[in-house]
C-alpha cells in the first residue's frame, strides 16, 4: 500500500504545448565560442503512455535509439515498478522489476531503471526499512534476460540503520556489465550524540560476479534530499549532488572519478544560498565527449533562478553559468548534452499553476526562447519531469496530478 506520509494531494491540470515564453537574459559569459547557435526544438507532441491511470513517477534512460521508462504503479494494495521501451514512437510491452506493499514511494526520490554497455538491466528502488517516515533503504536487481527475471536484491549500504537511504544515480562502472551506484545516505542521525548530524554521499560499485564492494565516502556533509545526477565522460565519471556547509550554504557540487580514484569534492559555483532546510531541488548533469552541462535551481540573495554551466575539459572546471530562467522558476531542472550545446528543461510557475519549459543553448551562451511543452502543477504531487535526448529528437515525461494522476510524454524534433 502506498503510505500517506509518502505522497502528496493531486492537483487537476490540463495540458498546453508549444507556446512561447520569453524569460530573462542570460547572466555574464565566457562568450569566446559565442558563435555557436543552439539548436532549435521543433513542435512538440503528446505520446501515448504505456503506464496506466494512477502511475507516477517517471524515469527516463536513453540507450542507443531506445528509451527506458520506469514508473511506479498502484496495483491493488501494492505498488509495482515498470519499465517499458520506446523504439520510434511506438512502446513495448510493459514489464514488471518488483511489486510489493512495502515500497516508498515519493515525489521528489524515485527508482530508475538503466542498461549497461553489456546489455545487463539495472534498477534501483526504495523500500521501507523501519516504522518511520523516511526509514527507507536502496534495493537493487539486475536482469540479464532484458528484463523478463530479475536477480535478488541488494542493498549497496551495509549499516542497516533504519534512516533515509536514498537519491541514487546508477551508472556503469569500469566492465560492460560493471555497475556503480551513488546515493545519499543518513546513517549519521542514527547516532543520537552527533551535535549536528549530515547526510552523507557514498558510493559502492557491483561486480559482474554479484556483491557490492568498493564502498567510498564521496562527501561527508551534503544537503538532505535533493536530487544526484552523474554523467560519463571519456576518461570517467562525474557526479552532481547539492553540498551543505556548517553555515547552511547549500550549493551544487561535483566529483569526478577517474584514473582510478575519486576527486574531492568541488562547488561548481559560489552561488551562497544560505538555507536552513534542504529545498528538495537537485541539480542535473549530463556529458557528450568531454564537453559537460550541468543545470542546477537556487535562490540566493531571495532571486528564483535556474543556471546552467559548461565544462570543455570533463568536468575539472565550469565555465561561469548563463541564466535559464530568472522570472518565476521552480527548478526540477533536467538537461542533456547534445551536438553544440545544452536543452534544458524545467518548471515555471504560471498563472494556471506550472508549466514544463524547454531552452536549449549553444556552447558560449546563446539561447533559443523557452517553449511551454505542457502544463503541470507546482505542487509536490507533480514530481521531478525526466527529459532525454536520442539522435536529433527529445523526450521528456512528467506525473499529472489528478484523480487520477496520469503520466505525460512528450516528444519534439531538434534542429
Amino acid at each position: 500500500m502506498i503510505k500517506p506520509s509518502a505522497v502528496r494531494t493531486p492537483v487537476l491540470v490540463t495540458t498546453l504545448v508549444g507556446t512561447l515564453y520569453v524569460v530573462a537574459a542570460c547572466e555574464p559569459a565566457d562568450l569566446s565560442d559565442a558563435s555557436t547557435p543552439p539548436a532549435v526544438l521543433g513542435e512538440p507532441r503528446v505520446l501515448p503512455s504505456p503506464a496506466r491511470s494512477g502511475s507516477g513517477e517517471p524515469n527516463l534512460f536513453v540507450v542507443g535509439d531506445t528509451i527506458l521508462m520506469s514508473w511506479l504503479e498502484p496495483v491493488g494494495e501494492e505498488v509495482a515498478l515498470r519499465f517499458a521501451r520506446l523504439v520510434g514512437d511506438a512502446w513495448d510491452e510493459p514489464m514488471t522489476v518488483v511489486r510489493r506493499a512495502d515500497l516508498f514511494v515519493n515525489w521528489a526520490d524515485f527508482p530508475s531503471v538503466i542498461q549497461l554497455p553489456g546489455g545487463l538491466l539495472a534498477a534501483h528502488w526504495l523500500q521501507y526499512s523501519g516504522p518511520g517516515t523516511y526509514s527507507y533503504d536502496v534495493l537493487v536487481s539486475t536482469s540479464r534476460d532484458g528484463g523478463s527475471t530479475w536477480s535478488e536484491s541488494g542493498r549497496p549500504h551495509s549499516d542497516g540503520t533504519p534512516v533515509e537511504h536514498g537519491f541514487v544515480s546508477l551508472f556503469p562502472a569500469s566492465g560492460t556489465d560493471a555497475l556503480t551506484a551513488v546515493w545519499l545516505d543518513g546513517r549519521a542521525y542514527a547516532d543520537t550524540t552527533a551535535a549536528k548530524p549530515f547526510m552523507s554521499l557514498r558510493q559502492a560499485s557491483l561486480g559482474s560476479e554479484g556483491g557490492w564492494t568498493d564502498r567510498h565516502v564521496l562527501d561527508d556533509r551534503t544537503c538532505d534530499c535533493c536530487q544526484t545526477s552523474a554523467a560519463r565522460t571519456p576518461d570517467g565519471v562525474i557526479v552532481a549532488y547539492r553540498g551543505r556547509t556548517d553555515d547552511e550554504i547549500r550549493d551544487i557540487r561535483v566529483v569526478r572519478y577517474g584514473a582510478g580514484r575519486w576527486s574531492d569534492p568541488v562547488t561548481v559555483h559560489d552561488d551562497g544560498w544560505e538555507i536552513p532546510a534542504c529545498p528538495v531541488n537537485g541539480p542535473s548533469i549530463s556529458a557528450r565527449g568531454d564537453t559537460v552541462a550541468i543545470a542546477w535551481f537556487t535562490a540566493a540573495d531571495e532571486k528564483p533562478r535556474v543556471r546552467l554551466a559548461f565544462s570543455h575539459d570533463g568536468g575539472r572546471t565550469f565555465r561561469d553559468p548563463v541564466l535559464i530562467d530568472g522570472d518565476r522558476p521552480l527548478g526540477r531542472v533536467s538537461v542533456s548534452a547534445i551536438e553544440g550545446g545544452a536543452l534544458v528543461t524545467w518548471l515555471a510557475a504560471s498563472e494556471s499553476g506550472a508549466m514544463v519549459l524547454a531552452r536549449s543553448f549553444g556552447l558560449g551562451g546563446r539561447a533559443t526562447r523557452a517553449i511551454a511543452i505542457g502544463e503541470s502543477s507546482a505542487e509536490r504531487a507533480s514530481g521531478f519531469p525526466s527529459m532525454v535526448t536520442r539522435g536529433r529528437e527529445m523526450v521528456a515525461a512528467w506525473t499529472l496530478p489528478g484523480d487520477p494522476r496520469t503520466i505525460r510524454i512528450v516528444a519534439a524534433p531538434l534542429y
